[in-house]
């Protein structure tokens, strides 16, 4: 009789699960607020983007959001990350958005999505696939026919994924944005036109809306299509703003609200005043104000997938890996002072008699003893088949995305003069006869070297970084990385050369030795070890000079010794209880034979060079 009622009591469960599941709601923009089923809904939102988590980690993330007093994420999508050569798309493992948007759900968030194909979001080509810039007549957004081919194959492909999680299908996805601060680089209204009729076209059925800063919204803003406004805070200055171009109506909806911000190499580490940014959320919530901020919990911008910007003055300026953007949770998930601050004002306007559940314990991070590197690989001995050419090549030209390239050239004459590399893209190490001569750093403006040839026929070498590519401004169709204006020594144009990419997309095929090498080539440390307790740690890279970390397969990011950023984040689910391997590349300085960890990060540590 028990195992009957237990059966039933089961099958009425899960029946009402299914039928919980596949509940409708309607949701609509008032002409003051947003209406969930009719009924007033202030959206208070974090952004976290599901490519910078460990996948294992994204509902603990959710969970901290639930904590604070959350009730939506906000999220982009990076088109990059989900078709990286064309038409070979990538929805598995850290690319799975749907399962993102799912796990959202299970804990009870709604989801504004940000698939808009142009991000910025600090992220290589500001999400922009590398391949979109072999083709050099192209030019992204805007109304090329060649990049809307593209874009329009993209956008099915990404729908699917995404168009049975909208609301108008019973999922959690509550509105759409179909450009990101396109007033910041334009204002063709028959490119936003398209955008719309594309969305539309591929099954994006609910309310769609752009995003600018406060003084773009004119021109990125599209009739018929909710206005929303990145980087005021002021309740009045955004009611008027929207007012002004959707018809002296809301809803009122700050898409960027700012608690911190971003960091480049070389710059200061960025900190927001906690106390003035939960002064302001007060003020923003007590207005009626629905708002998404960016960024709830950044998390780590791995791979090379760290964008740049480009100033008024044309100074470049690369982003560190770390996306820890002083944000309310940590690179590691944890909360800060800034996340009960913002929990306590939040918690003043969710509806009346609502609980906060409790806010999880901080993750454990642990100093691991000194690791030992056991094998060695200069850059030079590894046999990869050069391309000649007349003229260097850039990346795109290469089909490389990222990494590395080495130039290499034989010399004609003899003599001194000015090595000229106008316009560097982005960072490069120059060798002459294997000796490392200098390196030119295009964040520095750097692009010539004296240079002394005594020896006929010597070997020009030039090991170049894609340190990059923009992610916002006008120059974004400018974009080419490697070496894109030639070479010149003592007034000539050098011709004929020899490239060998070095991407990095993994480390399988170097070769390693056992011997430590003495060498002006970057050179790659591994190591081998065993950890007693698995959680959280923080690679030591002050001793380095600047490159990249591989362990157990995942590209953990860059390090550059200028800092401010001077660690690099190791998840706990990443390591394992033996056999790590740990795999570390420095292009600047030689003859490590150790790597030491620490129990917390270092994010603000500048170093003159």
């Amino acid at each position: 009789m028990l195992k009957k009622i237990a059966t039933t009591v089961f099958i009425l469960s899960f029946l009402l699960l299914n039928i919980q599941a596949q509940q409708k709601h309607n949701f609509s923009l008032g002409d003051t607020c947003f209406l969930l089923d009719g009924k007033p809904l202030q959206m208070i939102s974090g952004e976290m983007h599901c490519v910078r988590i460990p996948e294992e980690y994204w509902r603990e993330r959710m969970k901290m959001a639930k904590a604070m007093g959350l009730n939506t994420i906000g999220t982009y999508v990076f088109w990059n990350a989900h078709e990286p050569e064309p038409g070979k798309f990538n929805f598995k493992g850290n690319n799975d958005i749907a399962a993102f948007v799912q796990i959202a759900k299970e804990e009870g968030l709604w989801v504004v999505m940000r698939p808009s194909p142009y991000v910025c979001a600090e992220w290589e080509f500001g999400g922009y696939p590398y391949w979109l810039l072999k083709n050099k007549e192209m030019k992204v957004r805007s109304t090329d026919t060649a990049f809307i081919k593209m874009y329009k194959r993209y956008m099915q492909q990404l729908a699917k994924q995404l168009v049975p999680h909208l609301i108008t299908n019973g999922g959690n996805i509550l509105m759409v944005q179909i450009e990101n601060e396109y007033g910041s680089y334009g204002s063709d209204k028959d490119y936003l036109r398209l955008n719309e009729t594309i969305f539309k076209e591929v099954g994006f059925d609910c309310p769609l809306f752009t995003c600018d800063p406060a003084n773009d919204v004119g021109r990125g803003s599209l009739s018929g299509v909710l206005p929303t406004v990145n980087g005021l805070a002021k309740p009045l200055a955004v009611k008027a703003l929207v007012n002004k171009y959707n018809s002296n109506k809301g809803p009122y909806y700050v898409a960027e609200w700012y608690p911190g911000w971003f960091d480049d190499w070389g710059k200061k580490h960025n900190v927001r005043d906690a106390d003035k940014d939960a002064a302001n959320l007060d003020t923003a919530l007590q207005a009626g104000l629905s708002i998404n901020m960016y960024m709830f919990h950044g998390g780590t911008t791995r791979d090379f997938m760290n964008g740049a910007n480009m100033n008024a003055k044309n100074a470049y300026s690369p982003q560190i890996s770390s996306y820890d953007y002083d944000a309310p949770l940590d690179e590691a998930g944890n909360p800060t002072p800034k996340f009960y601050k913002f929990r306590n004002v939040i918690q003043k306007y969710l509806p009346a008699n609502t609980v906060l559940s409790n806010v999880p314990t901080a993750k454990k991070a642990i100093q691991l003893p000194a690791i030992q590197f056991t094998e060695f690989a200069s850059i030079h001995q590894q046999k990869v088949k050069p391309i000649k050419a007349k003229y260097p090549l850039s990346f795109e030209a290469l089909n490389q995305a990222y990494g590395f390239v080495l130039y290499a050239h034989q010399l004609n004459t003899v003599g001194k003069g000015w090595l000229v590399v106008k316009d560097v893209r982005s960072y490069a190490a120059i060798f002459l006869n294997g000796k490392k001569v200098g390196v030119l750093d295009r964040r520095l403006r750097q692009d010539s070297i004296w240079l002394d040839v005594a020896e006929p026929n010597s070997v020009l070498e030039l090991w170049v970084e894609n340190t990059g590519r923009l992610n916002f401004g006008p120059y974004l169709n400018d974009n080419h990385q490697g070496i894109v204006k030639g070479v010149v020594f003592n007034n000539e144009l050098l011709q004929n050369w020899k490239m060998f990419s070095y991407p990095f997309s993994n480390t399988k095929s170097i070769k390693f030795q056992s011997q430590p090498i003495s060498t002006d080539y970057p050179t790659l440390y591994k190591a081998k070890f065993d950890v007693l307790e698995i959680a959280d740690t923080y690679l030591d890279m002050r001793s380095f000079g600047k490159g990249f970390v591989f362990l157990n397969g995942h590209n953990l990011g860059r390090y550059f010794n200028i800092g401010p950023q001077q660690t690099i984040y190791v998840p706990a689910v990443w390591l394992k209880e033996k056999n790590n391997e740990l795999i570390v590349f420095d292009q600047l300085k030689s003859g490590h034979n150790q790597i030491c960890t620490l129990n917390h990060p270092i994010l603000d540590m500048l170093v003159k060079p």
